[in-house]
């Protein structure tokens, strides 16, 4: 097995992070088209719908974390009959999650539109957009198998161009159906669509290796113990991920109680985050992929040193980010926003911001540590732990504090979370040992 260096961390992360440079670029041609039809209604309606859409298939995240997780482990072991049997039981389960959520899509809608109530004509333009999209439900989901899949493998170059060719046709379409064509919010959905289907007939022969050799047959995929181990897995991930997503969920929430204006500081503050997890991913991508072959090979020594490697790079670009954050924050938020009122409390919270990659950096490096040796049941001790100690901080800090308590507690949260997860911290080398 090659040797665990500095240049094979980069060559896993580089293309995660160009991949990811590449995602609101795809949000902005969006909303780009649309306005050109010059009325309000179609950008509120894709708007929704998008959000919409991306907040249910957020749930099906754990299906790239967890493969990743278990064929990295399975490759580090050289069991290429588990390899490949991991990707197609990840793809079982995408069908059937895909095809549920279209044979519930009308409930899904509603519930939907009384939790996030819009004008009838915005609605209206949402419902044309939800039920082309949702056709795509299996192949969306099923992209997050095939990404964990690539990754586990270190093919990430692969995950790069997939996500190119995916947004560039999506583009493409954007520009002739509804500029071209006229298609309006309706040509927005079917290009999106179109874009999915090409992104899974790429996705399956860049994964072509996966269906030849009988490798798939149904006696590995249908494993019992490790179809149990993989549900264990995913289940843990999932409930972790829901609890991180309340969190956040509760941070907006309760950043609308400060006041209009600081609600919009706080939402363009909140981008600088999301830079922040786009950078800091392509090392946590690694940390997944370089820790589950070394547990699969059972080496401690692999192990530590996938640990210690990518977390040097995460660290290192969480300093740098920290820096560009302090000193090219105000410029970065005056492109954000015009609005004077906005600008000025946005500069009142930005040390916030600048300090949140290096207290979160830990957090980000050990969920990927812990995701390539498959402790997701210490992962979703340990956010259980930190949701508790962030809501504790949360009552505290605030009602001192305003704004600046709620930011506090935020940083916290992801505080807690790394110290936690450092403390469980031996248990990979120890799984690696076994």
């Amino acid at each position: 097995m090659a040797e665990i260096t500095h240049a094979r961390v980069l060559k896993i992360a580089l293309p995660i992070v160009l991949s990811n440079a590449t995602i609101p670029i795809l949000g902005a041609v969006d909303t780009g088209v649309v306005g050109q039809l010059g009325l309000p209604a179609p950008i509120g309606a894709v708007g929704i719908g998008a959000v919409i859409l991306s907040s249910i298939y957020w749930i099906f995240g754990f299906l790239r974390m967890g493969t990743t997780g278990l064929v990295s482990q399975a490759h580090g072991t050289g069991d290429a009959v588990e390899v490949s049997a991991g990707l197609m039981r990840a793809l079982i389960i995408a069908a059937a999650a895909g095809l549920t959520l279209i044979a519930l899509q009308i409930p899904i809608f509603w519930a939907a539109f009384r939790l996030a109530p819009a004008s009838a004509e915005v609605e209206s333009l949402a419902r044309d957009y939800l039920h082309i999209r949702i056709w795509g439900a299996p192949l969306t989901i099923s992209l997050y198998a095939f990404t964990g899949w690539l990754i586990a493998l270190e093919r990430t170059r692969s995950v790069l161009v997939l996500q190119v060719v995916m947004n560039g046709l999506n583009v493409g379409l954007d520009l002739w159906f509804v500029l071209g064509l006229g298609f309006g919010v309706k040509g927005v959905a079917a290009a999106t669509l179109i874009s999915e289907i090409g992104g899974v007939a790429l996705a399956l022969w860049l994964t072509r290796a996966a269906f030849v050799g009988g490798l798939w047959r149904a006696r590995a995929i249908f494993d019992r113990v490790k179809l149990g181990v993989m549900a264990r897995v995913n289940s843990d991930i999932m409930i972790r991920s829901v609890l991180l997503q309340a969190s956040f969920t509760t941070f907006l929430f309760l950043g609308a109680g400060q006041g209009d204006v600081t609600l919009a500081a706080n939402q363009v503050l909140l981008q600088f985050l999301q830079i922040t997890a786009f950078a800091l991913d392509g090392f946590a991508f690694s940390a997944e992929s370089l820790v589950g072959q070394a547990v699969g090979a059972h080496s401690v020594v692999r192990v530590r040193r996938a640990a210690i490697a990518t977390s040097q790079w995460g660290v290192g670009l969480a300093v740098l980010l920290a820096a560009v954050f302090l000193v090219a924050g105000p410029a970065i938020i005056d492109v954000m926003t015009t609005a004077p009122e906005v600008r000025l409390a946005a500069r009142v919270y930005l040390p916030w911001i600048a300090i949140a990659p290096v207290i979160g950096i830990a957090s980000w490096m050990f969920d990927g540590i812990f995701i390539g040796a498959t402790l997701t049941r210490e992962m979703r001790n340990a956010m259980f732990v930190s949701v508790a100690i962030y809501v504790a901080a949360l009552l505290i800090l605030i009602p001192t504090f305003g704004n600046h308590g709620l930011w506090a507690a935020l940083m916290v949260l992801n505080a807690t979370r790394g110290v936690a997860m450092a403390r469980l911290y031996p248990r990979a080398e120890a799984k690696a040992a076994l």
